[in-house]
């Protein structure tokens, strides 16, 4: 038998790698950024065309390479952030495994100029599909300066499964945000298509959380500092009324890294427990600072996933730390009110201090007498006859299901029910519940809403969405991320009946809203529903509209704990079996349900 196992080419291991590495755009900004950061640059240009799909170029001022080092970058698990094991468990630098530029190269088109601090002439070197083209002497400032074009031009399924340019570049200044918001001392520039959408300086930590997510952001934050032997955590934590449903900004960084953490999320959250509304998310940016030989950041490619030693005293740390800066910001000083020279006030206070000014009293007082003065107002002495009616004890008892069997049943009462119109009952605010012919059918009032409400703003039930104006125009901040995807979403909003107006740097006002919508923000209804196309990853017309459809109905339709009167029930009913789906909700969960007649004879026989 002959042998099967086999060496794979370099060319097929490094697009593996480059699967796992390498997903979209985002990857190879977050990749090139990185490393232009541990080459020790101050300044780092980031151009875009068509959202990455024709060209990446990320420019930087760092120390470069030489030629040999040039070449050798290329190769896999080539690297000068570590030598031995253990360097693992004393990191500094972004990467350190020596896959980003192979897996770039190994799905695109590489073109790389770069100049070693000192030297006088640089290098030009090309690989198109891990396949080395050339390598040449060339004229070049200092640094590195990157040029990857054709992404995924060598896999064609992955290239079809790209997000629309709206969405990649949406991720791409996701990814860049998560960077520059951790080195705020280097100065940052991204442009896409031509189009500046950062242009950041060096500045304070607090300073580039205003210069990305508005000057607004920051009468939202409080501070939060603490400094043990454990860990040093720092940073800034949304004060209450900046929670917000979707779309709060939410940053964890750990020795200048990127993470996600939800345990660390859970710290954070229970301090404000009691203070937001369930579901609600509150916006912070922490920094931790540990021993690297504390953490282990080798467990994804991504390098997003990093584990703790000692994760339970970090997370007591954390919460006791943002507990701490709610309080200060609770905490109401006493007001100290200025006496001096002011007459004394009377207080009756009987048993007190005998020396004390007493408050005449008159025990014979009756306000409900006639007063003796002729001329003040006369009060009716038989005013108890106005309530005599309440305290008649012959009356019967009403009851909730009906009249008593031993009572007849007054011509009165029977005019109270419409026998032509069935009756419903509301059970607990939340559920409708009403007769039919197998059962009983029960109804989430809630979610019957939503599915009446999400047909009709997609034009699938008859009805014409009117815009009502706003007499006091709201302003909502959007970052260069949220912004590219409004922009794709304004038409179905202006269909739909908001009316945006852009104000520049990322400003909107809102002049209008659907009518219908009393009660509602109208700057938050916007924000949620941007974030949730964000979330959902959205990319189609199709799919945009229908996730803006879902998240204003959501927001638009009847809260649990709503009293509804028989004939509020009776027109829900009728709107919800006029949808084309009325079992289920369009994000699947069931609607209603029915108990049947069999199984209520079952239950109480």
């Amino acid at each position: 038998m002959s042998d099967v196992i086999q060496l794979l080419p370099d060319s097929v291991a490094n697009q593996i790698a480059a699967g796992e590495v390498i997903q979209r755009p985002a990857s190879v900004v977050k990749e090139l950024v990185e490393n232009a950061v541990d080459a020790g640059a101050k300044h780092i240009d980031v151009l875009i065309v068509d959202a990455g799909r024709t060209s990446i170029q990320v420019i930087d001022d760092g120390k470069g390479m030489s030629e040999t080092d040039a070449r050798l970058a290329f190769e896999r698990h080539a690297t000068s952030k570590i030598r031995h094991a253990d360097d693992l468990f004393s990191l500094r630098t972004m990467g350190f495994r020596g896959e980003a530029l192979p897996s770039i190269a190994a799905v695109a088109q590489v073109e790389l100029r770069t100049r070693l601090t000192g030297e006088e002439i640089g290098t030009h070197l090309s690989i198109s599909a891990s396949k080395f083209m050339g390598q040449e002497p060339c004229s070049c400032p200092e640094g590195s300066n990157f040029m990857v074009e054709s992404l995924f031009f060598n896999v064609p399924a992955r290239r079809k499964f790209l997000k629309s340019n709206a969405t990649e570049l949406s991720n791409i200044l996701t990814a860049f945000e998560r960077i520059v918001l951790v080195y705020p001392s280097l100065a940052f520039t991204l442009r896409s298509n031509d189009s500046e959408l950062f242009n950041l300086r060096p500045a304070s930590p607090l300073q580039r959380i205003m210069d990305v997510f508005g000057k607004k952001i920051n009468s939202e934050l409080l501070p939060v500092k603490v400094d043990t032997s454990v860990c040093r955590i720092s940073g800034y934590v949304g004060k209450p009324e900046a929670a917000r449903k979707k779309g709060a900004h939410q940053y964890f960084f750990v020795n200048g890294r990127f993470m996600r953490h939800p345990y660390f999320n859970k710290a954070v959250m229970s301090a404000f427990d009691r203070l937001v509304p369930q579901g609600e998310q509150v916006p912070y940016f922490i920094y931790f600072d540990v021993s690297p030989d504390s953490i282990d950041v080798n467990i994804h490619p991504t390098k997003t996933e990093i584990k703790f030693d000692n994760e339970q005293a970090i997370w007591q740390i954390l919460s006791a730390a943002v507990r701490e800066s709610i309080g200060l910001y609770n905490e109401v000083p006493s007001i100290d009110f200025d006496t001096e020279g002011k007459p004394e006030i009377p207080v009756f206070s009987p048993g007190g201090n005998p020396e004390a000014p007493r408050v005449q009293v008159n025990p014979q007082y009756n306000p409900f007498q006639q007063p003796s003065k002729p001329h003040a107002q006369s009060v009716p002495t038989e005013w108890d006859q106005l309530y005599s009616g309440l305290d008649n004890k012959n009356q019967p008892d009403q009851l909730l299901f009906g009249q008593d069997e031993e009572e007849p049943t007054s011509q009165e009462s029977e005019s109270i029910i419409d026998e032509k119109s069935p009756v419903h009952y509301q059970y607990k605010g939340k559920y409708i519940m009403t007769a039919v012919k197998s059962g009983l059918m029960i109804i989430d009032q809630h979610r019957a809403h939503v599915r009446i409400l999400y047909e009709q703003y997609l034009g699938k039930v008859p009805g014409r969405m009117t815009s009502q104006k706003e007499m006091f125009p709201e302003i909502i901040h959007f970052t260069p991320s949220e912004k590219v995807l409004l922009g794709k979403m304004m038409d179905d909003l202006h269909a739909m009946g908001f009316e945006l107006t852009d104000l520049g740097n990322g400003d909107y006002s809102v002049n209008g809203v659907p009518s219908g919508l009393d009660g509602l923000n109208p700057a938050s209804l916007v924000r949620d529903m941007v974030a949730a196309s964000r979330e959902s990853e959205v990319s189609g017309a199709d799919e945009i509209r229908r996730s803006m459809a879902l998240s204003l109905a959501r927001n638009a339709a009847i809260p649990q704990g709503q009293v509804l009167d028989n004939n509020e029930m009776e027109d829900l009913i009728n709107r919800l079996f006029a949808c084309n789906n009325p079992n289920y909700t369009p994000d699947g969960n069931p609607i209603l349900c029915i108990l049947r007649q069999q199984e209520i004879e079952h239950l109480l026989s």
